[in-house]
């Protein structure tokens, strides 16, 4: 039963992409890069370590807990030398299924502590999305303004 104070992120979209193409972005850690983070130090199978440096400095890292390709993936995540969501004290969910010509992604990210852990892990997480998007269709998403400082 979730704790009373947890707080959840939820999102769906819809990607111009095949569930297989949305897959191997989420789990392949060299194409996981061009859309999040700056390397991943992943193993994608059950109980292996995802890990990821998002920006310099803040690396989120986890286990991974299901893995149905390419319709269900499962970690837990937290954030390094952090203690208010410690490495693998939160959940992330991801379900893809086709949507005509491209994936429905379902996401939930739970087990957050609060509703300012919530409001920056929402912040985060639309920030990527869209560069998801961006991958999943094949295009550069390009640098990251919030690894190069650029936020012009």
């Amino acid at each position: 039963m979730a704790n009373a104070t947890e707080t959840v992120v939820e999102r769906e979209l819809v990607i111009a992409a095949s569930p297989e193409t949305v897959w191997d972005l989420l789990v392949d850690p060299a194409k996981a890069s061009t859309w999040m983070g700056m390397q991943s130090w992943s193993e994608p199978t059950p109980g292996g370590v995802y890990r990821v440096e998002v920006i310099p400095g803040k690396i989120a890292s986890g286990e991974y807990v299901e893995l149905d390709p390419p319709n269900r993936l499962v970690f837990t995540w937290g954030w390094e030398g952090e203690s208010a969501v410690p490495p693998g004290s939160s959940t992330i969910e991801f379900e893809l299924s086709a949507d005509g010509d491209g994936t429905r992604l379902r996401f939930v990210h739970s087990g957050l502590p609060s509703a300012e852990s919530a409001g920056s892990h929402s912040h985060g997480w639309d920030h990527y999305f869209a560069r998801l998007e961006l991958a999943a269709r094949g295009a550069d998403a390009g640098a990251d303004p919030w690894v190069t400082g650029d936020m012009s």
